[in-house]
């Protein structure tokens, strides 16, 4: 049985790994929040050429992943029991988020990454909750991308982190890239969570 030191330990090494796959260099300013990796990194395109087998590389740039403070934490409560710190049942939050892309001519395919940690409140048990998550792209000031994620987790005694992961966040690509005022934003929507559900 994996305890729960081991098991954070895990994680965190698990992230760090994704972590490598990409560049943390060249940030560009960020208005909308705290940034998690970001610059240019490699991205392989199609070759036009007549080998059909080569793949040359190129720099373009991945959006960076923004979290705006207000959206990384969550708190689900009892009912009639809201901003009752005896009634919270849980609390969830996001902390170091990062991304990968590959891209073909028209596209970009963004994979999101964070890790995130829940912990029981005096009002909760142990069991399972599903998280709103909301993944939006945006352009500017422009939302490109938007789609809400219910994400599950298992609530242990004493709480845990987990990993959160959407693979199929997808923009169109222009040449060179997203735009240098593109941002992956990352954080919890503020529509209802299902509760734990208590064990028998």
């Amino acid at each position: 049985m994996v305890s729960g030191k081991n098991l954070r330990g895990f994680l965190t090494v698990s992230l760090v790994a994704l972590l490598s796959a990409c560049s943390s260099s060249g940030d560009a300013p960020n208005p909308y929040g705290r940034s998690h990796g970001s610059g240019p990194i490699d991205m392989r395109l199609p070759e036009r050429g007549p080998d059909p087998n080569a793949t040359p590389v190129v720099q373009a740039y991945c959006p960076q992943v923004v979290m705006r403070d207000q959206d990384a934490i969550y708190r689900s409560y009892a009912k009639g029991g809201q901003d009752n710190a005896d009634k919270l049942l849980f609390q969830a939050s996001l902390a170091d988020a990062t991304r990968q892309c590959t891209a073909n001519e028209t596209t970009m395919t963004i994979n999101v990454v964070a890790q995130g940690r829940i912990v029981e409140g005096p009002a909760g048990a142990p069991g399972k909750a599903t998280l709103p998550v909301l993944v939006e792209v945006l352009d500017g000031d422009k939302v490109i991308y938007s789609q809400k994620v219910a994400f599950p987790v298992e609530i242990p005694s004493g709480g845990t982190q987990f990993i959160f992961n959407k693979q199929d966040v997808q923009i169109p690509n222009a040449q060179g890239g997203a735009s240098r005022f593109t941002r992956v934003r990352l954080g919890f929507d503020t529509g209802p969570v299902k509760k734990p559900a208590k064990r028998g």
